[in-house]
């Protein structure tokens, strides 16, 4: 795998493309959810992938069938 310095950002810089916390980012690095590469020392991610990203809507699954009394 090639990696384009070009296009490699900082967690930072990601978060504040992202509207989201330094935090929030590490966390979904950590999780697998975003690939990170260590370049001399710091953490980068790939742009693309950051604007790319779509969260999970999160919450309980809602259920299909609908239940009835009786």
């Amino acid at each position: 795998m090639r990696i384009d310095p070009d296009d490699m950002i900082t967690q930072t810089e990601a978060a504040r493309i992202r509207g989201v916390s330094h935090e929030a980012i590490r966390n979904l690095v950590q999780r697998g959810r975003l690939k990170a590469h260590r370049i001399g020392g710091k953490v980068f991610v790939s742009r693309k992938e950051v604007e790319a990203f779509e969260p999970d809507p999160g919450g309980r699954p809602k259920n299909k069938k609908k239940r009835t009394k009786g």
